[in-house]
Parts: C-alpha cells; structure tokens; sequence
C-alpha cells in the first residue's frame, strides 16, 4: 500500500506547459528511426508464438538503454528491466504477434510475407491489428523513460509478449515465471490502436473494457439413413437447426438484458448428399460475456439445450450431443476504478479534453486481463490510440461501420498519430506513477 499512496491522493501532477513542450519535442525528433522501425516490423509480420524475428530485433535496442533483457519468456516473449531507486513496479506490456490476413491496403511497405498456421497450413501474415504500432511505442516510450530517469524512481518492467491474437501468450509468460523470475508488478498498463477513434484520440474508461470469450463446439449425434425413409432414421440436421434456435433463448429469455451477452452460432455442418441423411451435424459457436456469472449461464445453458432437444427428439443416452469448450478461452479485461479515473484526469489535463474520450466497452477479447487476474490486488488499465486517418474520418461523418476494422486486410492507421499519441501517454502515465516521493 505505502508504495501506491500516489493513487489515493487528492492531487495529481499535471505536465506544465513546458514539461509538455519538451515531452513532445523529443518524441517529435525520434519520429523519423520510429517510423522506420514501424514500416520494418509491418513488412514482417509473424504469427503468434512464432515470433522470433520482432524479439531479435528489439531485444539489442533495450540492452543499449540500458534495461536487463530476458529473451525467450513464454517461448518468444521479452522481458526488460530498469530499476531507478525505491517506488512501485510499473509493467508496461507491448503485444507483438500478427494475423493470417493477406493484406489489401495497397501500403508501400505492405506484407508480403507468409507463415504457417499450427496445422501446417501455409498463409499470408499482416499485422491486421496494428501490434506493429505497439510494438514501436514500447521501444519509443523506453527511449523517453531511460532518457528521463532523473524524473522517476522505482522499478520499470516491461514486456514484449507473444501470441495475443490466440490468447495464449500472456499465461504463457506468466507460466514461464513472469511474476516470480523478474519483480511483480503493482500496476499494469498497456494500450491497443483503434478503428474505432480518429487518430490521437486516448479512450480510457473504468470497468469491462473486452469479453470473456468461450469457442464451444457441438457435435451432434443422431441415426442416419436414406432420405427417402426418414421415419428410419434420427435426423441430426433437424435436432441441430432445434438447438440453434433454442440457443437464441439464452440472450433474449435466460440472460438479464442489463447484463451483456451473445450467443452466435457461425458454423453448421452436416450431410454431403441431398438424399442422405447423416448420422451427425456440427455446430461451432462463439460465447461473449462480462461476468463470470453471466459466462457460467450461458455455457450451462448451452449444455442444458443441446442435452434437453435431444432428448426430445428421441436420442439414445449414448447418442446425446457432445459439448467441448476449446481452450485456451480468454478472460474479459477489466480496468481497475482508480488507475482508470487517474489517467483519464492525467490524460485529459495533458492532452485536452477534446482528445480523451469514454469509450463502449467491447466484446472482442484481450489477453492482457491475465496478468490483472493473476493478482487482482494491483491496479491495471489498458487504454484505446484511435487510428483513423482524420481524412478518412471527415469522409464518413465518424461513421465507422464504413471504415476498415481491426483485423480487416485493409486496415492501415495512421500510424505516426497512433505512436506519437501512445508513447506520449505512456510516458505521462509512468512519470506519474512513477513520481518521486
């Protein structure tokens, strides 16, 4: 507790005008090598827990800032540590993995490369998500943090990480030693590019901020046959398309409408022939939720549905559909009150107000909330840089269901406003966190 008093106190330091002035003036000048570093990673994009390239590049530029770097946490993760005196323990997580998306942005510098998927299927690789924008933040917010420590006291961590996008790189750090090898954090900070915010525009709020996700797999089981006799048969295909509607009623008639939840069934498969009845159909569903109350419902409910109409239909006990949850599932990310109300002051007193804004919470995911429910005692934020072009923003009136989304083969921020924005951030962040005495 004597560490975080910072957070409970009534004042809070704001940059004056030419702390500011300055801050920006030396992320102004190191623009150039970043944007440089920025087009290399895009144009080199790897896949989740094949990132060897990103770390090996990154790693050398710590070391010469004097950071303790640790390769290879959690296979391909990066750990770098700088301590600077007595005070709290700020980790600052960058994500560095890409996607299996051929890129269409039409970019000078676009993705050409191609990886393998962990079934050995060959693909096109871009970083759809604009880690590559995390990725030259981290090392830019480094470049200020080392370069300030006469302004800052107590212990920096922070990490590259691998294989977001599969939602399996935070524990595999955390497995790997992450809280107990190098020192535990007390806050957590980390950032993520927008498409849903025009460019230098900070969202940050308290609460839920991405979902639980669960990837739950049905089979279906039941006697197939010719279709011309279906009185001899069991029809899977029947019993399947009862149990995708029934599921509907988890959302509109089980869950309470103040508590948000989806229940989407986005693969059906069953049969290969018009006349044939098949012994077996198969559902693939994604299930998103805040709360682990609101979660629990509705994977019960699933389960409960698929057993209930099968047995109305007349299934056998050893015919009853077969429920699996794929793992690794993700946890939803939650921003802790205090840290979350904090930085939105900090930010908005920094930056302006017209450049912070509360944003809806989503239902995509975020491995980031691992490292938060490893200890929920600490304070953690994650915070949104919008990435929209502001030419393209104008154009469409804000209106982002006509624009590229995160994940889109055409998603191309704007990447010098995200990097300088978020770096700028950061560095506000950790000085304040970090602040002597």
């Amino acid at each position: 507790m004597k560490k975080l008093l910072w957070l409970a106190a009534a004042t809070m330091s704001v940059s004056t005008p030419a702390s500011a002035a300055a801050l920006s003036d030396s992320i102004r000048a190191d623009m150039p090598m970043l944007m440089t570093l920025y087009r290399d990673l895009h144009a080199n994009p790897e896949l989740s827990m094949q990132e060897v390239r990103t770390p090996a590049k990154l790693a050398p530029e710590m070391r010469k800032l004097g950071f303790d770097v640790t390769e290879h946490v959690g296979k391909t993760g990066v750990v770098a540590v700088m301590k600077n005196g007595g005070g709290p323990t700020l980790l600052i997580r960058a994500d560095m993995d890409a996607l299996p998306v051929e890129e269409k942005t039409g970019l000078p510098f676009a993705s050409k490369a191609m990886g393998k998927l962990p079934d050995g299927t060959e693909t096109p690789v871009m970083h759809a998500c604009g880690h590559d924008t995390h990725i030259t933040t981290w090392l830019a917010t480094a470049r200020r943090l080392a370069a300030m420590k006469s302004q800052w006291s107590g212990t920096l961590v922070m990490i590259l990480q691998p294989g977001e996008e599969r939602v399996m790189g935070a524990k595999a750090m955390l497995d790997d030693g992450l809280f107990t090898r190098f020192p535990k954090p007390d806050v957590l900070l980390a950032f993520h590019d927008a498409a849903t915010l025009p460019a230098g525009v900070i969202g940050i709020k308290s609460g839920y901020m991405l979902a639980n996700v669960d990837t739950v797999n049905i089979t279906v089981k039941g006697l197939g046959g010719h279709g011309a006799y279906p009185q001899n048969t069991k029809d899977p295909i029947v019993l399947a398309s009862r149990i995708v509607m029934a599921l509907q009623t988890l959302v509109s008639r089980e869950n309470s409408p103040l508590e948000p939840a989806v229940v989407t069934v986005g693969s059906f498969h069953a049969g290969t022939k018009s006349n044939i009845i098949p012994d077996e159909a198969k559902l693939a569903l994604t299930v998103r939720s805040y709360s682990q109350e609101t979660r629990k419902l509705l994977l019960d409910g699933i389960n409960r549905i698929a057993r209930g109409e099968a047995i109305a239909a007349g299934i056998p006990e050893p015919r009853m559909p077969v429920v699996e949850i794929e793992q690794p599932s993700a946890d939803a990310t939650f921003n802790t009150e205090q840290l979350s109300g904090h930085l939105a002051n900090l930010f908005t007193a920094h930056f302006g107000k017209d450049r912070v804004v509360e944003p809806q919470p989503v239902m995509a995911a975020e491995d980031f909330s691992r490292f938060w429910l490893a200890d929920k005692s600490k304070q953690s934020v994650i915070f949104w840089v919008g990435g929209v072009p502001k030419a393209k923003w104008d154009a469409v009136k804000g209106d982002t269901l006509k624009l590229p989304a995160l994940h889109s083969p055409l998603w191309a921020p704007d990447a010098e406003a995200v990097i300088s924005t978020a770096t700028e951030a950061m560095t506000v962040a950790a000085l304040d966190i970090l602040k002597k005495g």
